[in-house]
């Protein structure tokens, strides 16, 4: 590690020690970061913040956001601590702008944003292009890179190669120029995680490890490169290069970045999963009602599919409660005239879909103990709904809306569109009762909408966060309802929504073979508690792959769902089993950090662990996709395991080799849980 440079602010929290210099010839530069005051630091000297304007040049060219002139112009005017904020003012003598540069303290992390104000005293625009959120470099070591891919039915797939693999040395001493080494990850339209997942982490054993996420529900983008003998990872909302971003900012106006989180650990990967799972927390708005964490039962996967009627309903109410569901949620199609698709928008019950009208499904979930839910999707206007909104209330290109496989996009910051949602939202609550909502999101948008905004990428980024404080209005008005995020599953999976919302679908997969990777990776990206992983046995099901699909549900937040009516008492008996063990584990699991003893997991690996590790017991979970093998877990070394789930099933072989556990896991699909201590 390099000489570190003497900080001229110094700014301490627990678990956080970071440095800054600044000097007449250049930036802010974040010259410390550690873990505590005697801790290394995992950095290289690095400006704090880089911005693009239009008609700028830059001091360099490859394929990354970084060193353009008017952050390089950038000069310390002066910084102040707020509570556990660090705030630190700069200023471009050329181009006026000024830049107030926000250090968070959460948990053991720290958010970071920026806002950039035109101070010009001549009356100019400035067309701002990319500000970065995030800024963060390491000398060029033996790291890993981890990023995740996501789709939908199949998110959370991560990735974790070595920095000098993704960033190859092509000596540049012998060319006399620069590295241009760049790689970089980019989302594209309104799914968020659509494509990829907005997290990383630059991993070490022998040293700090350094986690980060984009927190944005609009476009984004990251990226690891090389320069001048360093890693730098660069955090983004929307930009121009990728994703037509511009923010024209007259005298007097400003702009604030997407917030960026970043958390640093002393170990390898897992404990850089485990410090971003605390600042995932520590950024969350909780309520009371939040406190609960309750078992949702929902009518949709592998069950009604947005067909609901009194006659369905009924039996499958009868068994959710049996089961130990707490709230039961009416998903889609109970409204408009029977097309869950092309009707959503009006939000009134369907005519004659229900005997005795849509209230005598929730007084019978009343009846049976459970608070009823229902399904909604705010953004979304179907072809066929009879809504009538102006039309800058709706998403816009070149003067048409945005027409997507039968869905209009909203614009939520048109107050006639609020109002809309407003009334429904307090309609449902005020009529029926409702106490959960499930509010989806099923079509990607594209680019964003060029209505009062210079770029639609700013025109989708004003949106996200005018959604995002209609999700945070609503709640203040009805304190004693939960929200759900969902989107296709998990297509919208970004703390710009989840530090607002009670849980996450984590994802649509139909098939509970192929959902097990995706539970088990799912706490990579949402913290546990929020992961809602669907748990639905199915008739066609023998004891074994019931036991597999709600192994998922314990795992996380056990979303339930099927038709349990028909299992028979065996199988019935395995899904009341599995929601004790879950309501027992529920608020450990929400202080639990995430554990992968064979690493994340690979979407066609024959056998995914995962570990949710509350410290003096954890809970973990092994499923088998293949042939039987044996299993050796090091981490585990001298800890006693003990299976816990299914209790009525064989137990599976745990023998110990130097007292390292060694299991002997059998031919799949087969799935049980352990408690270790």
């Amino acid at each position: 590690m390099p000489h570190e440079l003497q900080p001229a602010i110094e700014w301490a929290h627990p678990g956080l020690d970071l440095g800054f210099d600044h000097g007449d010839d250049h930036p802010v530069r974040l010259v410390r970061w550690a873990t505590g005051p005697n801790a290394a630091s995992v950095t290289a000297p690095l400006p704090i913040v880089d911005l693009s304007t239009a008609g700028e040049h830059r001091a360099r060219h490859n394929q990354s956001l970084l060193l353009w002139g008017a952050g390089l112009r950038l000069r310390y005017t002066g910084h102040e601590t707020l509570g556990d904020e660090l705030r630190i003012r700069q200023h471009d003598p050329d181009s006026g702008l000024e830049v107030t540069s926000v250090f968070r303290a959460a948990g053991p992390g720290v958010q970071v944003r920026h806002t950039v104000r035109n101070g010009a005293d001549v009356d100019v625009d400035v067309m701002l292009l990319s500000v970065s959120s995030g800024l963060i470099a390491v000398p060029e070591g033996t790291h890993d890179l981890l990023w995740g891919e996501s789709e939908w039915l199949a998110e959370g797939r991560w990735h974790q190669r070595p920095v000098s693999e993704l960033l190859p040395n092509v000596n540049p001493e012998f060319h006399g120029r620069r590295n241009r080494g760049n790689f970089g990850v980019t989302s594209h339209g309104s799914f968020s995680s659509g494509e990829f997942l907005p997290s990383g982490v630059l991993a070490t054993e022998d040293g700090p490890s350094i986690a980060w996420q984009v927190e944005t529900s609009a476009g984004w983008h990251w990226e690891a490169t090389q320069n001048e003998g360093t890693v730098t990872v660069g955090v983004y909302g929307p930009t121009d290069l990728h994703h037509q971003f511009a923010q024209r900012l007259a005298p007097g106006d400003e702009f604030t970045t997407v917030p960026a989180g970043f958390a640093v650990a002393d170990g390898g990967r897992d404990a850089a999963f485990a410090a971003l799972t605390d600042y995932r927390r520590a950024i969350r708005e909780l309520r009371p009602v939040d406190a609960g964490l309750p078992v949702v039962y929902n009518d949709f996967m592998n069950t009604l599919m947005a067909g609901p009627s009194t006659e369905k309903e009924l039996p499958l109410i009868e068994a959710a409660a049996e089961a130990g569901a707490e709230y039961y949620c009416i998903d889609a199609g109970w409204y408009g005239t029977g097309n869950w698709w092309t009707d959503a928008g009006d939000w009134l019950e369907a005519p004659g879909q229900f005997s005795g009208g849509l209230i005598s499904v929730i007084d019978a979930i009343r009846a049976k103990g459970m608070r009823p839910g229902i399904w909604l999707e705010p953004e979304a206007v179907g072809a066929n709904a009879s809504l009538q909104l102006p039309e800058e209330a709706f998403f816009r290109r070149f003067g048409r809306r945005v027409f997507e496989t039968g869905h209009y996009q909203l614009d939520f910051r048109h107050p006639a569109a609020r109002a809309h949602l407003d009334e429904a939202v307090d309609r449902l609550v005020g009529e029926l009762g409702i106490e959960f909502f499930k509010l989806d999101y099923n079509v990607n948008s594209g680019v964003g909408t060029d209505v009062d905004a210079a770029g639609p990428g700013a025109g989708l980024l004003g949106h996200t966060r005018a959604f995002r404080d209609w999700l945070s209005d609503a709640q203040a008005r009805h304190p004693e309802v939960l929200f759900e995020s969902c989107s296709s599953g998990g297509m919208r999976m970004d703390y710009n929504l989840l530090s607002v919302a009670h849980l996450q679908s984590t994802s649509d997969q139909q098939d509970f073979r192929k959902y097990a990777p995706i539970a088990a990776a799912a706490p990579a990206s949402v913290v546990p508690e929020q992961a809602g992983n669907w748990a639905y046995p199915a008739e066609s099901m023998n004891i074994e792959e019931t036991a597999f699909a709600m192994t998922a549900g314990v795992m996380g937040r056990l979303y339930l769902s099927g038709f349990l009516g028909g299992l028979g008492d065996e199988r019935f008996a395995l899904v009341r089993e599995a929601i004790a063990l879950h309501k027992d584990w529920r608020h450990r699991i929400a202080g639990a950090h995430p554990v992968w003893p064979l690493g994340l997991p690979g979407w066609d690996d024959d056998v995914i662990v995962l570990q949710l590790d509350s410290g003096p017991e954890s809970l973990l979970a092994l499923w088998s996709r293949g042939a039987a093998t044996e299993i050796t877990l090091p981490g585990l070394r001298g800890r006693a395991i003990k299976q816990v789930y299914p209790v009525a099933l064989p137990e599976w072989t745990i023998r110990t080799a130097e007292g390292v556990p060694v299991v002997e896991v059998p031919t799949g699909p087969a799935a049980r849980i352990f408690e270790v201590e």
